[in-house]
C-alpha cells in the first residue's frame, strides 16, 4: 500500500443558518509514515462496516461536480492540490445549508495499490480524551476516533476509468444518525446507489440454499458452512462474491457447478457479482430469533439432532443442554424451591 496524494480539512458548523468554518491542510504527496497508519486503520474500519451501500456517481454535473474535477486530476488537467481545492469549497457551501451543527474532519486519500488505484473519503470523528499540560493541570483535548467511521466512500479508478462494472465502482458507508450531514456528503460524493443490496441477499441465500438440497442430506450443511464461510472473508476484504470464485470454492472437483446451476435457477447480475449482507448470509448457518421475553439462536446443523421442532403444537424442544445453560437452570429452580 502507498498513497500518491492525501489532503485533509477540518470544517465545522456550529450555528445552523451561518456561514460553515473550514481550515484546510496542504496537499501531500506520499507523506508514509503516520498517515500510512492512519489510512490503514481507516480502511480496516471501512472493510468491516456492514451495511454497505454500492452504486456509481451521478450524471448531475451541476448538483454533483467531483466525479468531473477527479477525472481533470487524473488525465493531469489539474493538480491534486487545485482538485481539491474545489473538493473542500464544495463541502463548506453543502455544510452553510446544514441544518444540524457538524464537526469534523474531511480527508481524501489517492491510494495506489499492487493491481489498482483507489480514491477514499473519509469524514473522521473526534474523541474527547484528558491529559496533563506541561504544567501538570489536567487539561481536555479531542483526539481522532480510531474505532468510529460513519461517513466515507471508495471510489474504484480502474473499474470506473475502463468500464468494468460500470454501476457500482462506488461503495459508501453512510452510518445511522449522520442526519442532515450524512446527505450533504453523498451529495458531494455525487453518489447514486445502482445496487440492492436486499435483494441480492436473497438471490446469494436463494441459490445457495437450493444447490444444498441437490447435495446429499449430510454434505448439505458443509455446502451452506463453507458459502458463509466465503461470504464472511469477502466482507472481511471488503469485497464482493464473485459467483465463478465461490462456485470453486464450494467444489475444487467440479468448480463450474454452483455456477451452471445458480445461472439456471436464480437472477443473477451480468456482471455475476453479488453484494449480500453478510450478518443476514449468517441465516445459512444458525437460526435465531428472539421476542417475548426469549431469544434462542443455535447452528442449523443441529435441527432434527439435537433440536426438534413440532409444527403442529409450534413447540421446540432441545436436547444435549450446553453445560453452562443446564447449570444456569438448576440453580435457578435449587432457589426458586427454597422460597
Amino acid at each position: 500500500m502507498a498513497i500518491k496524494h492525501l489532503r485533509t480539512a477540518f470544517a465545522s458548523q456550529y450555528q445552523p443558518g451561518q456561514p460553515a468554518r473550514l481550515v484546510s491542510g496542504e496537499a501531500q504527496q506520499e507523506p508514509g509514515g503516520d498517515y500510512e497508519a492512519l489510512h490503514k486503520q481507516m480502511k480496516r474500519l471501512f472493510n468491516s462496516k456492514p451495511g454497505k451501500k454500492y452504486g456509481r456517481f451521478s450524471e448531475d454535473l451541476g448538483e454533483s461536480p467531483f466525479s468531473a474535477w477527479l477525472k481533470d486530476y487524473l488525465e493531469d488537467k489539474q493538480s491534486f492540490a487545485a482538485m481539491t481545492d474545489r473538493l473542500f469549497g464544495q463541502w463548506q457551501e453543502l455544510l452553510n445549508g446544514s441544518q444540524e451543527e457538524f464537526d469534523g474532519h474531511l480527508v481524501i486519500v489517492h491510494d495506489a495499490l499492487a493491481d489498482a488505484e483507489v480514491v477514499y473519503l473519509y469524514v473522521l470523528e473526534t474523541d474527547s480524551a484528558m491529559r496533563f499540560d506541561g504544567s501538570q493541570k489536567l487539561d481536555a483535548t479531542d483526539v481522532l476516533s480510531l474505532s468510529r467511521l460513519n461517513l466515507a466512500a471508495r471510489i474504484e479508478l480502474d473499474d470506473w476509468r475502463e468500464g468494468k462494472g460500470s454501476e457500482n465502482y462506488i461503495t459508501l458507508i453512510h452510518g445511522r444518525g449522520t442526519g442532515d450531514p450524512g446527505e450533504l456528503f453523498i451529495r458531494l460524493c455525487g453518489f447514486t446507489n445502482s445496487v440492492d443490496v436486499e435483494k441480492e441477499t436473497m438471490t446469494f441465500l436463494d441459490a445457495v440454499e437450493a444447490f444444498a438440497k441437490t447435495s446429499e442430506p449430510e454434505k448439505a450443511g458443509e455446502v451452506r458452512a463453507k458459502a458463509y464461510e466465503f461470504c464472511k472473508d469477502q466482507h472481511a476484504l471488503g469485497e464482493p462474491v464473485e459467483i465463478e470464485a465461490l462456485s470453486n470454492y464450494l467444489d475444487e472437483s467440479q468448480p463450474e457447478r454452483f455456477k451452471e446451476f445458480a445461472s439456471q435457477n436464480a437472477e443473477l447480475p451480468e456482471t455475476g457479482v453479488l453484494h449480500p449482507d453478510h450478518r443476514k448470509v449468517k441465516k445459512l448457518v444458525r437460526i435465531a430469533g428472539s421476542g417475548g421475553g426469549m431469544s434462542v439462536s443455535f447452528s442449523s446443523d443441529l435441527v432434527n439432532q439435537a433440536v426438534y421442532y413440532d409444527r403442529d403444537k409450534d413447540a421446540l424442544t432441545i436436547t444435549r443442554l450446553p453445560k453452562a445453560l443446564r447449570e444456569q437452570l438448576q440453580r435457578y429452580l435449587e432457589g426458586r424451591n427454597n422460597e
